[in-house]
């Protein structure tokens, strides 16, 4: 009788188990589902946030450009128009974070 009664115990465990393990790589999938659309929207924050960056440094950027322009053309010059290199490479890299695939080549 005994013997019985663990046998029914020893199945009742083995399936409590099963139960606790397909339970546990259910939770890990959905985590695993979680993080990836958290990693997504950040994403796409980012570019977001990238893309609205860009429309303003755009501005200021094109402002330069012909306000030095003008200045080096006005005093003859062209020492002046330097400034709009490091920012051409700076508009080049938001604009390539924005609307290129720099995050592409990130990721792979």
């Amino acid at each position: 009788m005994g013997f019985v009664f663990s046998k029914s115990m020893n199945e009742n465990l083995k399936a409590q188990q099963e139960f606790m393990l397909m339970n546990s790589r259910l939770q890990l999938e959905r985590q695993l589902l979680m993080q990836n659309q958290m990693r997504e929207r950040q994403t796409a924050m980012q570019i977001a946030w990238t893309r609205e960056f860009l429309k303003y440094f755009g501005t200021l950027f094109g402002l330069a450009v012909v306000g030095l322009t003008a200045g080096a053309i006005k005093k003859k010059n062209p020492g002046v128009l330097l400034p709009i290199v490091p920012l051409s490479f700076i508009f080049a890299y938001q604009y390539d974070m924005g609307y290129g695939t720099l995050l592409q080549r990130i990721k792979g």
